[in-house]
């Protein structure tokens, strides 16, 4: 049995018009339905701007320029009935191609092949029933103005 690990990631908001972009999942062991940002791991070497700009290719299939780093959080969670520990570098950024601002959602494709579809969300979609992980990033959008339409 190999000792549990902290994983550290770099996720992207993709802000504009006081909404972020964001993957809906489910945890069927706590039957909770959540919504997180894209992204995923740093691999050994990389730089966290270096490893959401592969993530976003791998994911989306999509380019994105203007990173810009927004906060760092920590996140002690348990998914899927096993306890998880995340160190968290949340991006802001823009996609290359600005006509998938105008799409109702994204799809793509896990690390795993899995689809999924990626939504256009505001803070008002986000509740108890549907929270936003890693936690602390609702509070932190809400710090730094990213979830107001004009900033």
């Amino acid at each position: 049995m190999s000792s549990p690990t902290i994983r550290v990631l770099a996720l992207c908001l993709f802000h504009r018009a006081g909404c972020i972009l964001v993957n809906e999942a489910h945890d069927p062991v706590k039957d909770q339905r959540f919504c997180r940002p894209l992204g995923g791991g740093i691999e050994f070497g990389e730089t966290s701007a270096r490893a959401v700009v592969r993530e976003i290719k791998e994911e989306l299939g999509a380019e994105i320029t203007n990173l810009r780093l927004v906060g760092t959080l920590e996140n002690i969670f348990t998914y899927l009935g096993q306890p998880g520990h995340e160190i968290v570098l949340v991006y802001d950024g823009e996609f290359a191609n600005h006509r998938l601002y105008d799409q109702p959602f994204l799809s793509g494709s896990e690390s795993d092949g899995s689809p999924f579809q990626a939504y256009w969300r505001d803070q008002s979609y986000f509740s108890a029933n549907m929270p936003l992980y890693p936690h602390g990033l609702r509070e932190l959008l809400q710090a730094r103005s990213l979830f107001n339409h004009a900033a």
